[in-house]
């Protein structure tokens, strides 16, 4: 691969020989070149994006058309606002001009506007500065992959590699492999940014959210390795990868633990939605997804008093669309109510 991470001083550390305990193991050997391309500093979800290229467009055209806007805006304001500011600048050097205050010859109104005046431009384009240009800037200039560049080169497809990157929470993660706690939590946000019924809905574009970020040029690299046969698209369905000091790069193993019992829970929870969305509720099923996988990443855990609280938030919810939502589940679903969500 082109493009090369640098290497951490972790990466000398010596490795266990042995491997990892479940539900850890070594990744696969064909991902090796895509891995070498990888921070060590991150964790990683990749997956397949099935949804239709048409839709991805439509999304994509969205924040593309967003951005050209701002771009235009601020070329605009660049252009309009310039010559004022070196007319300023010119006065302040002694070549007096229109924007150059004589004081003594000025009443205090007078002052007073145009210092308004300059503090309103100064201020509204430290704003334009800050906060906004980097917004265009990072959509179609960022050196480390952008998502103009990302689509430039991968188009949109009916299948692509979706590699997702997290954001800060990864500097305090711990030993996931020997502390149980930290086992725990990255468990827990690794199984919320896994869920099936998230990645079945949103389309990679939208999986961007406080924990996660899509790096767009692992994006490419993947998309580069399947259109070279480096590796099949399938080498990159559902695969969380991370670095540990003392095993190296790792990814855990998603279908450990999968049984019967966890498909049927799915199957209800896709067999809810059906029936919301045949009485025009579905928005309520998204919500109440959103409640549980936001509640359920938050410090402290989704114990047996945090699951209690959000069932009553949850009732609440559906109680004011006049829906019961134990009623709603027993003759849509049946079965043991999952008010929970597919966790």
């Amino acid at each position: 691969m082109a493009r090369q991470r640098g290497q951490a001083k972790s990466s000398t550390a010596k490795r266990k020989d042995g491997g990892p305990p479940a539900p850890f193991k070594r990744p696969p050997e064909v991902l090796q070149p895509f891995i070498e391309t990888l921070d060590e500093k991150h964790v990683y979800i990749t997956h397949i994006d099935s949804h239709p290229a048409d839709f991805k467009r439509q999304i994509f055209t969205i924040p593309l058309l967003m951005n050209v806007a701002i771009t235009a805006l601020l070329v605009y304001r660049l252009y309009y606002i310039l010559p004022y500011y070196t007319q300023i600048v010119v006065s302040v050097l002694g070549y007096p001009n229109e924007t150059t205050m004589v004081v003594d010859e000025m009443d205090w109104e007078e002052i007073a506007v145009e210092v308004g005046k300059r503090t309103f431009h100064f201020m509204l384009d430290f704003i334009l500065y800050v906060f906004v240009s980097p917004w265009p800037v990072n959509f179609f200039l960022a050196q480390d992959g952008n998502p103009a560049v990302w689509r430039r080169k991968v188009g949109f497809r009916d299948r692509e590699v979706v590699v997702r990157r997290s954001k800060r929470w990864d500097e305090t993660k711990g030993d996931v492999i020997n502390d149980s706690t930290a086992k725990s939590l990255f468990m827990g946000r690794i199984g919320v940014a896994t869920s099936p019924m998230l990645i079945n809905e949103k389309t990679g574009y939208l999986l961007m959210n406080a924990d996660w970020d899509l790096d767009w040029a692992a994006m490419v690299d993947a998309t580069t390795m399947v259109d070279k046969k480096m590796a099949a698209i399938e080498a990159f369905k559902l695969v969380v990868l991370f670095f540990h000091e003392e095993y190296g790069w790792l990814c855990v193993d998603m279908k450990l633990g999968e049984n019967a019992e966890e498909d049927e829970r799915r199957r209800q929870v896709f067999a809810f939605r059906d029936a919301l969305a045949a009485v025009d509720k579905e928005d309520l099923f998204y919500r109440w997804i959103e409640i549980i996988q936001f509640e359920s990443s938050q410090p402290g855990g989704f114990g047996p008093e945090k699951q209690e609280q959000v069932a009553k938030q949850i009732r609440e919810m559906f109680k004011k669309h006049d829906i019961d939502f134990d009623e709603f589940w027993k003759e849509s679903v049946g079965g043991e109510i999952t008010i929970n969500g597919p966790m």
